[in-house]
């Protein structure tokens, strides 16, 4: 979804596009490699998406091809999982010995999780390190991490916070009831999406892939003929509209820095291209 706002000298900011979105993540990634490298550990950079196919329907599946193609995802949320707990660099985290383990998270990610601290939206405060390699790399493309931290935290907190302005809706629920109707017309009884979703088995030990794709395929079709897509996708946007002009300041920082982050962030992939 792109948004455009301003900042306060009037010049028009932007979302990152997807692949200047990888850009930055490579960037970042290269950045935390080197500086690993730099204090005697391995690190290998990883991808952005690393399971391309995997989506997130926050309201309600409601996309039927990718339903046939993945049901409710559970085969993705297993790819997930497996890239998650047997990554190289979680297998090269376990086999370092006992002694030589805790300070290479601590070169990561910092001795102590304290010293950067941001408010999130709702009060809670956030706080990491502003040490070690994940910071580093960090400060590399942004360069005033305190202030990109905050911004950072409050974006990173509006969809949640959207998503639950959109549920309590009256025209959601509204649109939710007849979805509930059209999915007991074909055999499955739920109140509502999230009613489904909480029937569905762990993903290590899903349905049979047959009836977790019709489930899913019955789910996206309701959810295009009861109106319930449609109404959600409208909700979304006036919500996170009203979100965004309500976090302005936060925002704008947020635009501001990833778009000033591109030029740092190609030179870095163009001189490790170049090594």
């Amino acid at each position: 979804m792109a948004h455009r706002t301003a900042s306060p000298a009037g010049e028009p900011l932007r979302e990152v596009t997807e692949p200047e979105a990888d850009l930055l993540h490579t960037a970042e990634q290269i950045l935390l490699r080197d500086c690993m490298r730099d204090r005697g550990f391995v690190y290998e950079p990883v991808l952005r998406q690393p399971v391309p196919d995997a989506r997130d329907f926050p309201y309600v599946v409601d996309d039927p091809e990718w339903a046939r193609r993945h049901g409710y995802g559970s085969d993705l949320d297993r790819k997930r999982e497996e890239i998650s707990t047997e990554g190289v660099n979680e297998r090269y985290f376990r086999s370092l010995p006992q002694e030589r383990r805790a300070p290479a998270i601590a070169a990561a990610n910092g001795s102590r999780p304290d010293g950067l601290s941001a408010r999130a939206p709702d009060g809670l405060k956030i706080s990491r390190s502003p040490d070690g390699c994940q910071s580093q790399a960090e400060r590399g493309l942004y360069p005033d991490l305190a202030a990109w931290f905050q911004a950072r935290v409050t974006v990173d907190s509006l969809p949640p916070l959207r998503g639950g302005q959109v549920i309590a809706d009256g025209e959601f629920r509204g649109a939710t009831r007849k979805w509930s109707v059209c999915m007991n017309a074909a055999g499955y009884v739920f109140q509502d999406p999230a009613a489904a979703r909480a029937a569905l088995p762990p993903p290590d030990r899903p349905f049979p892939r047959e009836r977790e794709v019709a489930m899913a395929v019955a789910e996206a079709g309701c959810a295009r003929s009861s109106g319930l897509a449609e109404t959600a996708a409208r909700l979304d946007r006036k919500y996170d509209t009203e979100l965004r002009e309500k976090y302005g300041h936060d925002v704008t920082a947020w635009l501001r820095f990833r778009l000033d982050a591109l030029p740092r962030a190609r030179a870095v992939v163009e001189a490790d291209a170049e090594r």
